[in-house]
C-alpha cells in the first residue's frame, strides 16, 4: 500500500534519525526530500507546499535544533501532520433512526463503484449486523446489473433490480419503497457512471437524490489515478454535495496522491478504503493508522480488530485447555489455519507489524503452502488427525498420494506439528518455550 511513497519517506526520516543533532540546514534538506517524495506520489502541489511548510515550522519552533536525538520528534511531527492531512480522526458511521439508511454511491465509470457497493454491503452485514439491500440503477453499462447481482449475492445482500429498460430514477424510488416494506436496515444504491464528469451524469444523480432522499452520498474514486481522482472529486463536489469518499484500489501500484490530497482539496473525508480484490479486503479509513503504515510504524490496532473479528473468545479458551492437556489435534490446527487466512493475505498481515513492512517488501509469501497443508490434513482419517503419532510408512504414502504431495512433505508437516504442540503446551503452562524447535517451519520463500 503506497509502497513507493512509504519507502522514500522512511529513508528520509531514517537519515534524520541518524543525526546526533539537527541543524536548520538538516531540516531544510529533509523537507526537500519529503517535498520530492510527495510530488512524485502525485500529491497536489498546494497540499505539498502547505504540508512541508507546517512540518518545517513545527520542527524549527519545537526546540529541536541543537538537541540530542531529535529524530523521533521530527518523525512524530511528520506523522501528526500526515494524520491531519488525511482528515485527523476516522469518520463515525451514522445510521438513520428510521430505517432504512439510504446510501447513494456515485463515481465515474471504471472507478470500482459496483465492486465497492458489494464490499460495503458485506461490511455492514458482518460488522454491524445490518440487513442490507442493494439497488441496481446502472442501466447503461453493459453487464452492470449482472455484476451487482453477483457481488450483492456474494455479500449476503438482497438485490433489487428491474433490468436495464426502466428509468434509473424510478428504479431507485421503487427500491427504496421495497426496502421500507421489507424492513431492511440499509439500502445501497449503485448508480451509473460516465467516462468523465458531464451534465447528464450530474442531472441523473440530482434526480435520484430527490427521489430517494439519501442519508449519505459517497463518491468512489480510483486511487490508482492519482491526482486525477482528486480532480474528479473536486468536480463532483461542485455540483453534488457528497459527504464522503470511498477509495478503491488502494492496494494497487497507487502513487498515493489521491489518499493524501482528497480531504485537503475537497474537505470531504475518506470513509472506507478497498485494499484488495476480495470482498473482505475493505476497511474503515483511519488517518492515523494510514500515516503509521506509510512511515513504517505498523498498524497494530487494525491487526487486533481483524483478529478479534476472526477469533471467538470461547474457542480461544477451549484451545488453551487443549494445549494444556496435550489434546490439540490436526482438526484444531486446520481450524486455526482457516481463521488465520480470514485475516487476509499473510504478507499484508505482516506489514501491519511495526518495523516489519520495509523488511518484507521483497519477501514473496507462497500462499499455496497453506493449500498444501490443508490438502495433507484433509487426506488423513479422523483417527490420524487425532493421533498423528500413528502415521507411519504406508499411511504417509497414502496421505501423500491423496494430497498430491510427497512422503517427505507429509513427514515434515507431522514433525512440525508435534514441535508446535510441544512449544504451545510449554507456553500455556507458563514455561519458557524452546523456540529453536520451530525453526524451519511455516511458509517458505520463493
Amino acid at each position: 500500500m503506497l509502497e513507493s511513497l512509504s519507502e522514500k519517506l522512511q529513508a528520509t526520516l531514517a537519515d534524520v534519525r541518524a543525526h546526533g543533532t539537527l541543524t536548520e540546514a538538516d531540516i531544510s534538506a529533509a523537507m526537500r526530500e519529503i517535498r520530492l517524495a510527495l510530488l512524485e506520489a502525485d500529491v497536489n502541489f498546494q497540499v505539498v507546499r502547505s504540508f512541508t511548510g507546517a512540518v518545517r515550522e513545527k520542527a524549527l519552533g519545537g526546540d529541536i535544533i541543537g538537541k540530542l536525538n531529535p529524530g523521533q520528534q521530527v518523525v512524530k511531527i511528520v506523522s501528526d501532520e500526515l494524520t491531519e492531512l488525511m482528515g485527523g480522526q476516522a469518520e463515525e458511521l451514522t445510521f438513520s433512526p428510521r430505517p432504512p439508511t439510504v446510501i447513494l454511491m456515485a463515481g465515474l465509470q471504471g472507478s470500482g463503484k459496483t465492486t465497492a457497493t458489494g464490499k460495503l454491503a458485506r461490511y455492514l452485514r458482518e460488522q454491524h449486523r445490518s440487513s442490507v439491500a442493494v439497488a441496481a440503477c446502472d442501466v447503461y453499462r453493459p453487464a452492470a446489473v449482472e455484476q451487482l447481482i453477483k457481488v450483492g449475492t456474494q455479500a449476503g445482500a438482497a438485490v433489487y433490480e428491474q433490468g436495464t429498460d426502466r428509468d434509473p430514477v424510478k428504479i431507485a424510488a421503487w427500491a427504496r419503497d421495497r426496502a421500507i416494506s421489507e424492513g431492511k436496515d440499509v439500502l445501497i444504491v449503485d448508480t451509473s457512471g460516465r467516462l468523465h464528469v458531464d451534465e447528464a451524469l450530474m442531472r441523473e444523480l440530482a434526480d435520484i437524490k430527490r427521489a430517494i432522499r439519501p442519508d449519505h452520498i459517497w463518491l468512489v474514486v480510483d486511487a490508482m489515478t492519482g491526482q486525477d481522482a482528486v480532480n474528479v472529486a473536486e468536480q463532483f463536489g461542485e455540483t453534488v454535495d457528497f459527504d464522503g469518499v470511498i477509495m478503491s484500489k488502494l492496494d494497487g501500484d497507487a502513487r498515493g496522491g489521491a489518499a493524501l490530497s482528497v480531504k485537503a482539496v475537497t474537505g470531504k473525508p475518506i470513509i472506507f478504503a478497498s485494499t484488495g480484490e476480495k470482498q473482505d479486503q475493505f476497511e474503515r479509513f483511519h488517518p492515523d493508522r494510514m500515516a503509521q503504515r506509510i512511515l513504517g510504524m505498523g498498524d497494530v490496532m487494525s491487526l487486533i480488530e481483524k483478529a478479534e473479528a476472526a477469533y471467538d473468545e470461547q474457542q480461544a479458551r477451549e484451545l488453551e485447555r487443549k494445549f494444556r492437556k496435550n489434546e490439540f489435534t490436526f482438526d484444531d490446527f486446520l481450524d486455526q489455519l482457516k481463521q488465520i487466512r480470514r485475516l487476509g493475505p499473510l504478507q499484508n498481515i505482516l506489514g501491519m507489524l511495526p518495523g516489519v513492512g520495509s523488511q518484507i517488501k521483497d519477501l514473496k509469501v507462497d500462499e499455496r503452502e497453506f493449500d498444501r497443508i490443508q490438502a495433507i490434513i484433509l487426506s488423513m482419517t479422523a483417527q490420524e488427525r487425532r493421533r498423528p503419532e500413528i502415521i507411519k510408512g504406508r499411511r504417509r504414502l497414502r496421505i501423500a498420494n491423496g494430497s498430491g504431495t510427497s512422503v517427505q512433505q507429509v513427514k515434515a508437516l507431522i514433525t512440525q506439528f508435534e514441535q508446535m504442540r510441544k512449544v504451545m503446551r510449554q507456553v500455556s503452562q507458563g514455561k519458557t518455550p524452546d523456540l529453536g524447535a520451530l525453526m524451519g517451519g511455516g511458509p517458505r520463500r520463493r
